[in-house]
């Protein structure tokens, strides 16, 4: 596709660039440790109330992956003759997608047609709760994509609902293609919200878990999901409430937004399902590296096999062995009725999520505006790069200079700049001293009591000036000699 607008020119000259020099640039195409920065992704979802939320916003992020499928399963909650919402749930938001995806294009010619979205819809297993059996639509594509040898690039599973229509692709593999079970295995990446039927446990563990496959099952999301005003702090509370979504999301933004399902008053309704692909957006904090890094889809830490879970502050916690779901997950539990879980408690443990709801908000609105604005007049966010490696060594006692000279917008907007130590996403949990933090240069000196092998994660954070602020980051990992 032809680009006409200077601002979109720019951006890319800019980013093939970096993307030749081998800089940090967080654009798509790099590649990052073994991990392609436009993931592949295949959606399996419910179409609960929440899944036809998150689908609105990932239709707004389509431009970001390599989309290989979506497909309707069971779960749990929903099947067919339970509170199905219908073969076709999806139907409504791809043609609203439709109707937007003109100016959408305006902003970045990677978003899909609208045509090819609607070829790579299928429907799965959706009978009952956990039907496994049956060989559909929706499994044979699965089968189809991980089969392709002619892209071996890791490709993300996301379970919205249960894992049943991904268990019986797998089974289909294991039968008619047992050797080539492992260089399948090789390229998958699992996401789960929880575990909404028994299919993980029973089949894709026991039959697979030998692969050692990169799995995250996700508690965390009840941090936007329907019990968010019992977990998401005060100060972030306004990103979700009726006025901001009224303004940003549900009124001028066009057809797709307008048919985002927000309860009545206008405040957000829950969005359960979207950590599972927030997870795979490229913002430059580097997550699909290693879950425990953290990113806007949450952080996880491995509680065993190739396994990561939600890390729970109470010491001494015993993660049961084996579903991680809704009578069980430690961040569900803390928000019922008699919970002995403390507040500041349920705050570390959701704060993996909530800590970036007004950079994640405010990206959202942005794309909103993309639906109806042109370039000229929409916010795009800014390109940041880091002026040395992402990894570094350092001794104790050493002060390193670290830099994001190189980092631009394609809007010409003022950037603001933030450096932090991310304590948790790293194995030293000591205060580090960054001097000039708010400048495009900081300096750290790593302590003195850091021992070797010790990593400590630095953030860039670059905030513009347009409207919505929007932001991005470049990770700096330090392993200390």
């Amino acid at each position: 596709m032809k680009i006409t607008n200077t601002h979109s020119l720019m951006s890319t000259i800019v980013a093939g660039i970096l993307l030749l020099s081998g800089c940090n640039s967080g654009k798509t195409g790099q590649t990052v440790g073994g991990e392609i920065s436009k993931p592949r992704v295949i959606v399996t979802s419910d179409g609960e109330i929440d899944d036809e939320c998150s689908l609105v916003r990932f239709l707004l992020y389509a431009n970001e992956w390599n989309i290989e499928g979506i497909v309707t399963s069971s779960s749990q909650y929903h099947w067919h003759g339970h509170k199905w919402a219908g073969d076709d749930w999806m139907e409504p938001t791809l043609k609203a997608y439709a109707e937007v995806y003109p100016n959408l294009v305006k902003h970045d010619p990677d978003y899909p047609t609208p045509e090819y979205l609607r070829q790579h819809c299928f429907l799965g297993n959706v009978a009952l709760e956990g039907e496994m059996d049956s060989i559909t639509a929706g499994s044979q594509h699965i089968v189809k994509i991980l089969l392709d040898e002619t892209d071996n690039r890791p490709i993300w599973l996301q379970a919205w609902g249960g894992t049943n229509t991904i268990a019986r692709a797998l089974k289909t593999i294991e039968e008619e293609y047992p050797e080539k079970m492992k260089a399948v295995a090789d390229k998958m990446r699992f996401f789960f919200i929880w575990e909404q039927d028994s299919t993980y446990q029973a089949y894709i563990r026991p039959h697979w878990g030998k692969f050692n496959i990169k799995t995250v099952i996700s508690d965390q999301f009840e941090a936007i999901a329907y019990r968010w005003k019992m977990v998401q702090p005060e100060e972030m509370q306004q990103y979700y409430e009726e006025a901001w979504m009224k303004e940003n999301i549900l009124q001028g933004h066009g057809p797709l937004c307008s048919s985002y399902k927000a309860h009545e008053n206008g405040d957000f309704r829950s969005e359960g399902d979207s950590p599972a692909f927030l997870h795979t957006i490229n913002v430059g904090l580097r997550n699909l590296e290693n879950p425990s890094w953290g990113g806007w889809g949450g952080r996880y830490v491995k509680v065993r096999e190739n396994t990561y879970l939600d890390p729970v502050p109470v010491e001494g916690y015993q993660y049961p062995e084996g579903r991680w779901y809704g009578e069980n997950g430690w961040g569900r539990c803390s928000l019922r009725p008699g919970s002995t879980a403390t507040e500041e408690e349920r705050r570390i443990y959701f704060k993996p999520m909530w800590r970036w709801s007004k950079a994640m908000q405010n990206d959202f609105a942005a794309r909103a505006d993309w639906c109806v604005k042109s370039y000229e007049e929409a916010n795009h966010a800014p390109i940041v790069v880091l002026a040395h490696e992402a990894d570094l060594m350092a001794s104790a006692g050493e002060t390193l200079e670290l830099s994001a000279e190189g980092t631009s917008d394609p809007d010409g907007d003022k950037l603001a700049y933030n450096w932090w130590q991310y304590v948790e996403a790293g194995s030293y949990k000591g205060k580090i001293d960054l001097r000039n933090s708010s400048d495009v240069k900081s300096f750290i000196q790593i302590p003195a009591d850091a021992r070797t092998g010790d990593t400590i994660h630095v953030i860039c954070e670059v905030s513009d000036d347009g409207e919505p602020q929007l932001t991005r980051y470049q990770r700096v990992v330090i392993t200390v000699r």
